[in-house]
């Protein structure tokens, strides 16, 4: 959690519990003290190296007590960090400093061993007092450089803390890289509560045996994750597993097939079992706790405590009650806008009704039913037009995953001189299993429009092409699997 506050608390623990383990990692447990002791020897290469007070420093590395450590001793150093996604080749990485004003390019390996400027770098965006940049997926264009607010991430961090249960003593599993927002809870608000996080191992990230091999040895309390990462716990044909220890389950960051429901009750038997909705602009927003594992569409919840949200139709009305349209939300945790000036004004909006809430727009498309529960439709831009036909590509894809044989889907358009687009499916199928078009377009049939259902449809038994996030890439899937129709 970078802040301040952060700092102060992770400074309390190494003096009055130093050798309570703060990170698990690999066979190695590193200690309060331990962890300290990395990041003052950080501290000590980056004076070496000759960082200035003033430089802001980007980082591109994977995940591990050294970069944790890293982190820490530039947050100490009152350094503002850029921390994108450590897979960006050198080009992307280049172009995304010299957006974010940054002056030097750090990594450690164990410890500090790169110090490197960019090129072209000929002003610097305010960040206002923020300690970390973070970026956007680019999954609908050009990252954004997402400056958080350190007030937003205490706020986080107390809410976080409170509804987890992380506490000395808590063990979290941490899955996701720490570009990624879910490590502000896995990593920097375990951190900053006493607790434990185990960090897994990105070269086992989907190694289902590796996965449970972890929950079960590291006694886990607290996990979270994308879907995909409880779908290879479930697929494990190593006989029924269960995982007693887990408290708190939250499922986050993409849609949640049905069939996986009745696996979580399973596997965590002892779990209240929560899926949460946020972006990396405005952190978690909604949370619902998933009771009846017989959902046919697992909705995203109520807004947390302190949040806003309106929900906009395509006209731009505000919608009463029930309803659809694109959610826009207002949360005690969000960052005030991005680097690029022009990009804020798009999506951090004023309410006109009192001139001082600021709405993020979201670009999801949600329900809201009569008890104010939000259900995610999909995305503004996963809706086109088929032969004049508004269609929810979302929509879609949830309809062909009802089948028991579907192990995932992604459904992307295809421009079409006649039709505008047409929809084509690509389904990984479970192994073994004989479902082919056929089958799936009984399932359309049953459930869309004519017009909604998929002119094409690929069966292919590899995994799909995921995103660094663990969802599914449709800008690959569309490259991949349409350059012949």
């Amino acid at each position: 959690m970078p802040s301040p506050q952060f700092l102060d608390r992770f400074a309390t623990w190494v003096a009055d519990r130093p050798d309570t383990p703060a990170i698990r990692w690999r066979e190695a447990t590193i200690t309060y003290r331990d962890l300290d002791a990395l990041a003052n020897a950080a501290a000590r290469e980056l004076v070496s190296a000759g960082l200035r007070g003033d430089d802001r420093v980007g980082v591109s590395a994977g995940k591990s007590p050294e970069l944790v450590a890293l982190l820490i001793a530039l947050w100490r150093a009152g350094h503002t960090v850029m921390l994108p996604s450590h897979d960006l080749g050198s080009a992307a990485l280049r172009m995304l400093a010299k957006a974010a004003g940054v002056t030097r390019l750090v990594t450690p390996s164990p410890v500090l061993s790169e110090t490197t400027e960019p090129v072209g770098v000929h002003h610097v965006p305010s960040a206002g007092d923020s300690l970390l940049i973070l970026t956007t997926s680019g999954s609908t264009g050009v990252p954004k450089l997402v400056p958080l607010s350190p007030k937003g991430v205490d706020n986080f961090m107390c809410w976080a803390a409170g509804t987890f249960d992380i506490r000395p003593g808590a063990q979290v599993l941490s899955c996701a890289p720490l570009n990624f927002d879910l490590s502000l809870l896995d990593v920097w608000t375990t951190l900053a509560s006493g607790a434990t996080t185990t960090l897994v191992d990105p070269r086992f990230a989907t190694d289902g045996s590796y996965l449970a091999h972890t929950l079960d040895t590291e006694k886990i309390t607290m996990v979270q994750a994308v879907p995909m990462v409880y779908r290879l716990l479930a697929d494990l044909s190593i006989g029924p597993i269960r995982f007693p220890s887990v408290r708190h389950l939250v499922l986050t960051g993409d849609a949640t097939p049905p069939k996986l429901l009745p696996e979580l009750v399973r596997m965590f038997p002892r779990a209240r079992r929560y899926n949460v909705y946020g972006c990396t602009e405005t952190n978690d927003s909604t949370m619902y706790e998933i009771i009846d594992t017989t959902e046919r569409k697992l909705p995203i919840g109520s807004p947390l405590p302190g949040v806003h949200t309106q929900v906009i139709s395509c006209d731009g009305d505000v919608v009463e009650g029930s309803g659809s349209g694109e959610l826009w939300v207002s949360t005690p945790f969000q960052a005030n806008g991005y680097l690029d000036p022009i990009a804020t004004r798009e999506r951090f909006v004023r309410d006109p009704a009192d001139g001082n809430t600021v709405f993020y727009r979201t670009g999801d498309v949600v329900y809201r039913d009569d008890d104010g529960v939000f259900t995610l439709e999909g995305r503004t831009d996963f809706h086109v037009k088929v032969r004049g036909a508004r269609t929810n590509m979302a929509e879609v894809e949830h309809v062909i995953q009802r089948h028991p044989d579907v192990r995932e889907v992604a459904v992307v358009a295809v421009p079409d001189e006649l039709a505008g687009n047409v929809l084509h499916a690509v389904v990984c199928r479970r192994e073994g299993s004989s479902l082919n078009s056929l089958k799936l377009r009984e399932v359309c049939r049953e459930g869309l429009a004519r017009t909604a259902i998929p002119t094409t449809i690929t069966i292919v038994e590899e995994a799909l092409p995921k995103t660094s996030t663990g969802k599914v890439d449709r800008k690959a899937v569309l490259s991949r699997y349409t350059e012949r129709i």
